[in-house]
């Protein structure tokens, strides 16, 4: 993987960890996300219209029918890891989603888009793997807890976590398609994404005006952090795709686990901080296999 990519990677694990535990915080719903996408549409109109005037007159129907995909895919995402935050612990949903979606979008890649990887890059993506299920939980995900309702929100952070990481592979494929092969700007693709995003996820906000106005209140903070900040972390991502395969790609971003264990336990207070450490450390030496493989 070029150093480019990686440092682009890099930087954008530190703020996806971070806009994810922000988005635990708030506790929000499917009108959390209409807020953080009403965010990101203002903050980043100037730019989103700059380049719009210059590309959007170049998409055919190619581009139109990826950016809806990407849309519908990513509202799905954003919805079911914000339903899985709610029901269980962020350090278990975000490392089994994170784990789970680039090893299906690193298979897709290599087996659909024909990309090759060599023996030292399957070991970082086993390396990646094994410390997200470390973070995740490790042998305890598996046993039965002495707490009936522990062992409920662990199963319930599992069923979410890898359904989150089904719809974060879709959505990768599909991007990295087109910013890849189709060379659509990865910028516009996010931005006038987010515009068709606020389609599906607006009447939400719409069904109760004074619920919604309550909650605004309540969340705003973390809504105006999302929405500024996570656009950052996932064009950076594309940016690195374009100059890198997306199979070392997708499994590189797992850096953020990094992040996110060292973070998020401590501010979430969720525990087992030794093992996720380690896992940690697993996923630092898997994302180094990658770089060098």
């Amino acid at each position: 993987m070029p150093l480019q990519a990686l440092v682009l990677v890099i930087l954008a694990g530190l703020i996806h960890a971070s806009w994810n535990i922000a988005a635990k915080k708030a506790g929000g719903d499917a009108r959390f996300a209409a807020f953080t996408g009403l965010v990101m549409m203002v903050f980043w109109a100037p730019l989103g219209l700059w380049l719009g005037v210059q590309e959007l007159p170049r998409w055919g129907r190619l581009e139109w029918l990826l950016l809806v995909a990407s849309a519908a895919l990513h509202t799905i995402y954003y919805i079911t890891l914000l339903r899985g935050y709610r029901k269980a612990d962020l350090t278990v949903v975000y490392p089994l989603a994170r784990g789970s979606g680039p090893l299906l979008s690193s298979l897709v890649a290599i087996v659909l888009l024909g990309e090759q990887i060599s023996a030292l890059g399957v070991l970082g993506i086993a390396g990646v793997v094994v410390g997200v299920f470390l973070i995740a939980g490790g042998p305890g995900l598996w046993k039965a807890t002495h707490d009936p309702a522990r062992a409920r929100r662990v199963r319930k952070g599992m069923v979410y976590g890898l359904l989150t990481g089904a719809f974060i592979a879709s959505y990768t494929v599909v991007d990295g398609y087109a910013v890849k092969f189709v060379l659509m700007s990865p910028i516009l693709l996010d931005y006038i994404g987010n515009l068709v995003r606020l389609v599906f996820l607006v009447p939400t906000v719409l069904r109760d005006r004074p619920a919604a106005a309550a909650l605004w209140r309540q969340q705003w903070k973390y809504a105006v952090l999302v929405g500024i900040i996570s656009p950052v972390s996932y064009v950076l991502v594309l940016y690195a795709v374009q100059v890198a395969p997306l199979s070392h790609v997708a499994p590189a971003r797992e850096v953020s686990m990094l992040f996110a264990a060292l973070i998020g336990g401590h501010l979430l207070g969720e525990g087992d901080r030794a093992l996720r450490l380690v896992g940690a450390a697993c996923i630092a030496v898997g994302v180094m296999a990658l770089a060098l493989g």
